[in-house]
């Protein structure tokens, strides 16, 4: 099955970024919900169950095989997704599409495109304040030094083409990608110095290297604009992802840190394709879960 890990090696996604602030709760923090944990549902039946579980938020998914591929997501549908949200009260901060930065010429090419399609659909969907793109970066760990002065000129076409469609490409670092530090991420980032590249930041490919949660908040959360969370259990060499509250953060610890180190936006639940891809995978049930793991723990530190 095609997932989100799998596609690291061939192909990260982008993000296109901007101050957030919408759905804020207390402290500025509010949940959400990535439909890329949905995809069995409608777009329409996914956007109604995240806001009757009390989600403020959600991202979606513009990979392949989802309802909000930019190909097969209409100007029509984007206007009534557009209105769905504004009537459920739900904020849309973020999009997912899978592109990479070790990717050779010709889907280079290809991705760059995809920048310019998803900021379409960002602006199709507020044109106001429109939402987030986030992504991985590719690669493997290993090869991490062969390949980040390659990298490193990717994302500058990256930037180039962000900018020029007004938008901004958050990107984060993951335990099975050449990116999968707080270092290697920053290097890139001074690499490039551009405004349109900014951090995405997921503890739980931290937590599975043994990258303590305060050090990875302390170097990352001031270049981040966008928060995915989801638990583990494993090592690097050997890991599988979980919902939040089954594996070992501390969600009073976390979002009291988040909060300590002034961040204000919204923390999304991205559900693995490890998780999702599982026969009997409920989408509703997890949602619901994961909700209420996590607004526990955020009533308690508020």
């Amino acid at each position: 099955m095609f997932t989100r890990r799998h596609f690291l090696h061939t192909a990260a996604g982008f993000a296109a970024l901007q101050t957030l602030s919408q759905g804020a709760g207390p402290g500025g923090i509010s949940l959400g919900f990535s439909l890329y944990g949905m995809k069995t549902l409608s777009l329409s039946d996914a956007l109604k169950t995240c806001a009757e579980i009390g989600y403020a938020n959600v991202e979606l998914a513009l990979n392949a095989g989802f309802p909000t591929e930019p190909k097969v997501f209409t100007t029509a549908a984007r206007a009534d997704a557009a209105q769905q949200l504004k009537a459920l009260k739900l904020d849309l901060p973020c999009l997912m599409v899978n592109i990479s930065l070790t990717a050779d010429d010709k889907a280079h090419a290809l991705a760059l495109q995809t920048i310019t399609d998803a900021a379409q659909v960002a602006r199709d969907m507020n044109a106001a304040n429109p939402p987030i793109i986030e992504t991985v970066c590719g690669g493997k760990p290993a090869t991490w030094e062969q390949q980040k002065a390659g990298m490193a000129q990717r994302l500058q076409s990256w930037a180039e083409t962000a900018e020029k469609a007004k938008t901004t490409i958050a990107i984060k670092a993951h335990v099975g990608s050449a990116v999968n530090s707080p270092e290697r991420l920053l290097w890139l980032l001074e690499q490039v110095k551009s405004p349109a590249i900014q951090v995405a930041y997921d503890y739980s490919h931290f937590e599975l290297q043994g990258i303590g949660m305060e050090e990875s908040m302390r170097l990352l959360l001031p270049r981040t604009k966008f928060i995915h969370v989801k638990d583990s259990t494993g090592d690097a060499a050997k890991f599988q992802f979980l919902l939040p509250g089954e594996g070992r953060t501390d969600y009073v610890k976390y979002f009291t840190a988040l909060k300590q180190h002034g961040y204000h936006g919204p923390v999304v639940v991205e559900v693995s394709g490890q998780i999702f891809n599982k026969p009997g995978y409920d989408p509703v049930a997890a949602a619901k879960k994961c909700h209420a793991v996590l607004a526990g723990a955020l009533a308690k530190v508020g």
